[in-house]
């Protein structure tokens, strides 16, 4: 059994943008806590997050990484979380599995595009969140400046739970104490702000604060917690994970652990998680008493065998335990849990409710499962939050015919492993199609598949997710009958399309009267239907927002079977398209570039060069810039060289899916012109 409770337990994501120090951040507060001698350092590919060889090969994390550490009768969970390039968004799944999510701000570049995003998706969770400063003694850092960035772009509610001091070698605390120097601000003011902030969420303690003017500090903490738990307060602390002068000494690193330890909420003090069950919510109560329910938010396939990362809302594990894996209908045979920490993986007997930790060699897991003590609950959900969708797209084939039967399978474990990261085959031509959020991130992916599972493959240019729908509303009509000397097949169809609003996808509406078509054969009508919608009508992409009605038809009492209804829906729907002025939709992206300030106008300019809309630009600490825009996905091929040529290797950029909207008619004709062979071939 554990030493500690789940009242003992902080379970904390270390979330950023690339190159805030997060990993660095992970290892400093590991040796605060005695859990590590010496800090490892990125660059020399010696730290506990980045243990993987890409992770050094690269000097960046590229997953979520599991770290523990016991300190001051507490049990720290940390999860460093990747934030560079196309891994950003991979943070987004272990927020789930924490109370508290730990904003890493880079001093010296500010607030960055991702930053915005993920403190979006933690006020979504309902996180309690915080923010940690980092670099503080870096070059041509303007603290006072960046903390009003902080709080004019994320509310008035971030306020600085202790200040720099003596240069930036030190911090000092304005949450407990009301006196001393800072290096900028007023440590009495910054006292007197957090506590104003704090006292407003507790009646009793505001009216003891305006009478007295002292609030006793054990009384504090409720208030604290309370006040993270509602998004009343974001503290601001302030740290040099590594600091210039001395790389293997830390600042504010001690005093932010004690802040986590004190002030984070524990699994039972955090907002409840809250999962679904057919219609309904079901509040999870951090109990080790209660029924066991868990989330699965990481998969790692290696060579020992699957490990299924796991946190433990509610109930105890051990290997006594009946677990079921979503729908399953029988129970798993727990045999080994494990405490994960980087690469190690530490057998225990038992978890408690609040906990992370591991199952191994367990094929059933997968990556958003519920783990469960009862197959009643087998529909039991969480909403784990939507991902950006893959946008960047490759044809891979096995460079050897011995791969050929292998890439599936290695491809399929790499998807387990990726919530950001798609495998589908095309249905127009066969291939292979892999998706990721960008170029770096497929070839990262290229790069597993040949190190992890030998396989090597040939790709093909990038392939744009287009997508086909229609601009008015039309009739289509097909008689299928096909006479083959025994039964014969007939089905004819009338149907109605129209279109739908953008993003509202597809509708079926079955509109016979008097029995024109057997209801039997309506589920092969709109089979017929769908199957166009897969496989596109003028350029081979999937269709969308379209509604369908059937309103009449004729059926044969022998020759009438699902074929041919299929085919003569199919046919109709066809005929439809061609006459409801068919159009192809490209997907627009939002994209954020950041540069420095002198490159604004190159960046700008190019970008519009590539049919790109500037939505805005603004200034960044250290004289670098942003600029935000709407491009279409095309044209954004080979852009991270195009802008490290541009920018000597200083720029950056993240892209996310915005909206389809219709591509220009000499783009549509360059599509469509592309698909003809196919129809020819078919």
């Amino acid at each position: 059994m554990p030493s500690y409770t789940t009242s003992d337990i902080r379970n904390i994501a270390l979330v950023g943008h690339g190159g805030s120090g997060k990993t660095s951040l992970a290892e400093a507060i590991l040796c605060a806590t005695g859990a590590l001698h010496s800090p490892g350092m990125v660059e020399k590919g010696n730290t506990v997050s980045d243990h993987t060889d890409e992770a050094k090969e690269h000097g960046h994390s590229l997953t979520n990484t599991v770290l523990h550490a016991d300190h001051q009768g507490r049990h720290l969970n940390l999860i460093d979380t990747p934030g560079a390039g196309d891994f950003g968004p991979l943070a987004m799944a272990a927020l789930p599995a924490v109370e508290t999510a730990l904003l890493v701000i880079n001093a010296q570049t500010g607030i960055e595009p991702l930053t915005r995003r993920l403190m979006d998706r933690i006020r979504d969770r309902k996180l309690c969140g915080m923010i940690a400063i980092n670099k503080i003694d870096g070059d041509n850092v303007d603290l006072p400046t960046l903390v009003e960035q902080v709080r004019e772009a994320f509310g008035s509610e971030c306020l600085p739970i202790n200040l720099p001091a003596g240069g930036a070698t030190s911090v000092v605390d304005v949450f407990d104490a009301d006196s001393g120097e800072a290096d900028f601000s007023s440590v009495e003011e910054a006292h007197t702000r957090i506590i104003d902030q704090v006292v407003e969420v507790d009646e009793a303690l505001m009216e003891q604060y305006l009478e007295t003017g002292e609030v006793e500090p054990e009384k504090l903490h409720a208030a604290f917690t309370r006040a993270l738990r509602e998004g009343h307060l974001v503290p601001i602390c302030f740290t040099s994970a590594r600091r210039h002068d001395a790389p293997s000494t830390a600042t504010g690193v001690k005093e932010l652990v004690d802040i986590l330890l004190r002030h984070a909420p524990d699994p039972a003090e955090g907002n409840p998680q809250t999962l679904i069950k057919g219609e309904q919510n079901v509040d999870l109560e951090a109990d080790p008493d209660k029924p066991l329910v868990a989330h699965v938010f990481k998969i790692v396939n290696d060579r020992f065998g699957k490990l299924g990362v796991f946190r433990l809302f509610q109930g105890r594990l051990n290997k006594n335990t009946p677990v079921y894996v979503g729908t399953a209908k029988k129970p798993l045979r727990i045999t080994h849990i494990h405490k994960v920490h980087g690469a190690e993986h530490r057998e225990t007997d038992e978890l408690i409710a609040g906990d992370i930790g591991a199952l191994v060699k367990v094929e059933e897991l997968h990556y958003d499962a519920i783990l469960h003590q009862s197959a009643e609950d087998g529909d039991l959900k969480l909403d784990s939050g939507a991902f950006p969708e893959p946008m960047y797209g490759l044809a891979v084939t096995a460079r050897s015919r011995g791969d050929e039967a292998k890439i599936g399978d290695a491809l399929h474990r790499l998807d387990e492993e990726d919530p950001t990261f798609r495998v589908s085959r095309d249905p127009s031509t066969g291939e292979m199609i892999i998706a990721g959020m960008g170029e770096m991130h497929l070839r990262i992916i290229l790069e597993r598949l040949k190190k992890k599972y030998n396989v090597e493959v040939d790709t093909r240019p990038p392939k744009i997710a287009y997508r086909e729908t229609i601009q008015s509303k039309a009739e289509g009509h097909h008689r299928h009958k096909k006479q083959t000397g025994g039964a014969g097949q007939f089905g004819e169809v009338y149907l109605r399309i129209e279109p739908l609003e953008r993003g509202e996808g597809f509708e079926f509406s079955n509109d016979i009267f008097g029995g024109a078509i057997p209801n039997q054969f309506i589920p092969a009508v709109e089979k017929g239907v769908r199957q166009v919608m897969e496989t596109g009508c003028i350029a081979g992409y999937p269709m969308q927002d379209i509604k369908v009605s059937v309103y009449d038809g004729k059926h044969h009492p022998v020759d009438s079977k699902e074929v041919a209804f299929v085919t003569a829906a199919k046919r109709a729907f066809q005929d439809a398209i061609h006459k409801a002025k068919p159009t192809v939709l490209e997907p627009i992206v939002n994209v954020e570039v950041t540069i420095p300030g002198d490159k604004m106008g190159d960046i700008t300019g190019d970008l519009s060069g590539k049919r790109g809309r500037i939505q805005g630009t603004d200034m960044l600490p250290g004289n670098m810039a942003l600029v935000r825009a709407q491009v279409p996905l095309s044209e954004m091929a080979n852009y991270q060289s195009q802008l490290k040529s541009v920018t000597g290797g200083q720029g950056s950029y993240t892209m996310e899916f915005s909206h389809y909207e219709p591509a220009p008619p000499n783009v549509q004709q360059q599509i469509v012109a592309q698909y003809k062979p196919h129809e020819e071939e078919d």
